[in-house]
């Protein structure tokens, strides 16, 4: 095989066993690799209603095909399983230069199974792979067990791991890899933690061949060329990195603020990617392969905050920014540090923070319950206390850490947890912006902007101009997003590639590398099976058409000022249209019809 190493390495902790395994070719042309693979795997070998938590769920972490080739910003993977703080299937996707090196080692996907009965970790030197002991570093931050698992292995080894956060089975925990690249969201830390598995760590000395070298070369030249030529992909994330959308949204008015009570912050712009660039940065940063350079090595020397790391992005300075109503830019960039090195989720702690803040507020959450912490809104030492005491387990961080729906459930408003199926939802009002509102109730991993960014072309306006209030031609649009999104997932790509190519220059990298004959249409075809498929997961696990909506708040509260005063969601009119375009009945359910043509019946 080309472009897929053609193998899979399967672990079960339970019994200390390692054996490998052949890829099937036509599994692998029809689900293309990572997100779409695992949950293949996952569709066939896990019970959709397993407890996420127990040894019978499983843990895969999958690079796609194109994953550790030279083609532009092509390094990423994904975390497949079932996440503990939704109950739907999860697949959390990370950059940095891990995915590619367990390609380098010779497969495809590791399928990590069982528990062990005491802290492990996974030694993969290509074929040679050990089941070590992770006492020496249970309770270790991601900094310090990178650097140890380093010196016991090789200094040039990629290192993913968990940080105490994970260890706790905390539902908002991240699995970290490349000490700050994360695959953050639907607690697939806690999964890890739940196995006794600390780290995974991955040296590979092979390579990944090509179809047709020459004319790889050429679909890849022609492809950088066209990402660099772009104002975004080649220009403004270079310069500001996500961060840059603060100002962009709040001028629009659709910035959530205070726990998505209101949609513009006056004072955003102290957050946002200018001024980050101007008093932080002290130089862009790329995964593996990266041409785009989005990331951001920053520095802070305020030192009530001090430290130095990568980030924060957008959803970042938002989440613990103007959703808690907090502009001091040195205290969300610590709360970001904090979070990469105990291993949290940035979107759901920043959220999860500022329900708290709205039920403190309200007098729901007191004083007694936090310990004595003043969580108010606009409180900065507060919120980076709150991140802190919710990686070290203490105090409200032990509420914390269970997410904002059951926090808020726990003190009886499940009302103001702005989730969708228990996940956080992310940085774009979906009053103001109508598509990414439509995106996040579909979304099969729940409140997600990056599986069907309609953002694109609602607010920047790439490839085309939408209008972000209308809802005609919205839920063709979302589809059409999220089946070109989960392809492109399981490449192994980028979504900050699409700001410069699409699905004829994905289908043509596609057919170089791995010699199959993909064509736009194929290529999204294929997005569209794993999309149906994750659905049918779901909807085996307990899921249904009930789950597809917002919070209340999203429908029932008009913006109250700004730009996009008086807008609500009008996700409940998009709805049977949306199911309708997907080819499913009434209750969300895909018919026998749609699973023919996706070859899934």
């Amino acid at each position: 095989m080309h472009g897929w190493t053609g193998k899979i390495l399967r672990v079960d902790l339970t019994s200390g066993t390692v054996r490998t395994e052949a890829l099937n070719p036509a599994t692998a042309r029809a689900f293309i690799g990572a997100r779409g693979l695992g949950t293949k795997i996952m569709y066939d070998e896990v019970d959709p209603t397993v407890d996420p938590l127990s040894p019978a769920n499983k843990l895969i972490f999958a690079a796609g095909p194109l994953t550790g080739t030279f083609a532009p910003s092509m390094g990423r993977f994904d975390v497949v399983t079932k996440g503990p703080l939704t109950g739907a299937i999860a697949a959390s996707n990370s950059g940095g230069a891990w995915g590619p090196e367990l390609k380098y080692a010779g497969y495809d996907l590791l399928i990590v199974e069982g528990r062990a009965a005491k802290p492990v970790y996974l030694w993969i030197e290509d074929d040679a792979v050990a089941i070590r002991d992770a006492a020496h570093l249970w309770g270790k931050d991601v900094p310090e067990t990178t650097e140890r698992l380093n010196e016991e292995t090789a200094a040039d080894a990629k290192v993913a791991c968990i940080g105490p956060a994970g260890e706790r089975m905390a539902l908002i925990a991240s699995i970290m890899n490349d000490m700050q690249r994360a695959a953050g969201r639907s607690g697939v830390g806690a999964v890890m933690g739940s196995k006794n598995l600390k780290a995974v760590v991955v040296r590979g000395t092979g390579a990944v061949t090509v179809a047709d070298r020459e004319a790889f070369v050429g679909a890849v030249t022609r492809a950088a060329t066209k990402i660099k030529e772009h104002p975004v992909g080649g220009t403004g994330l270079r310069l500001y990195g996500t961060n840059v959308l603060v100002n962009i949204l709040n001028s629009v008015g659709g910035l959530p603020t205070g726990n998505f009570q209101e949609a513009r912050f006056e004072t955003a712009d102290k957050v946002g990617g200018e001024s980050l660039a101007a008093h932080q940065l002290q130089r862009p940063k790329g995964c593996f392969a990266c041409i785009i350079s989005c990331g951001r090595a920053t520095k802070v020397t305020n030192p009530k905050y001090k430290g130095r790391g990568e980030g924060p992005e957008y959803e970042t300075a938002w989440g613990f920014g103007p959703d808690c109503r907090i502009d001091d830019l040195d205290a969300v960039t610590k709360a970001n540090y904090l979070c990469n090195e105990y291993g949290m989720d940035t979107i759901s702690m920043g959220g999860t923070i500022a329900c708290a803040m709205e039920l403190f507020s309200r007098g729901l959450l007191t004083r007694e319950d936090t310990a004595g912490l003043e969580l108010d809104f606009g409180n900065a030492e507060a919120m980076v206390e709150a991140v802190r005491l919710t990686g070290t387990g203490e105090g409200v961080g032990v509420l914390l850490a269970e997410g904002s729906y059951r926090l808020a459930s726990r003190f009886g408003h499940p009302e103001l947890s702005m989730t969708v199926k228990k996940q956080e939802m992310p940085a774009y009002d979906p009053r103001a912006v109508q598509g990414i509102g439509l995106n996040y109730a579909t979304n099969n991993r729940g409140g997600c902007h990056v599986r069907g960014y309609t953002i694109s072309p609602e607010i920047l306006g790439v490839p085309v101009k939408a209008d972000k209030d209308a809802i005609d031609g919205k839920p063709e649009l979302v589809v059409l997003f999220q089946n070109l999104t989960a392809a492109l997932d399981s490449t192994g790509g980028c979504l900050f590639t699409t700001f410069g190519i699409g699905a004829d220059e994905f289908a043509e990298l596609m057919t170089t590398a791995t010699g199959v004959p993909y064509t736009a249409d194929r290529f999204i075809r294929a997005g569209e099976r794993i999309w149906n498929l994750e659905r049918l997961w779901n909807l085996k696990a307990g899921l249904s058409a009930v789950d597809d909506t917002l919070p209340p708040r999203m429908t029932g509260e008009p913006i109250p000022a700004g730009p996009s005063k008086g807008a609500v969601s009008r996700v409940p009119e998009m709805m049977p249209l949306y199911y309708a375009v997907r080819g499913w009945d009434g209750e969300g359910v895909p018919t026998r019809e749609t699973l023919d043509v996706l070859e899934l019946a």
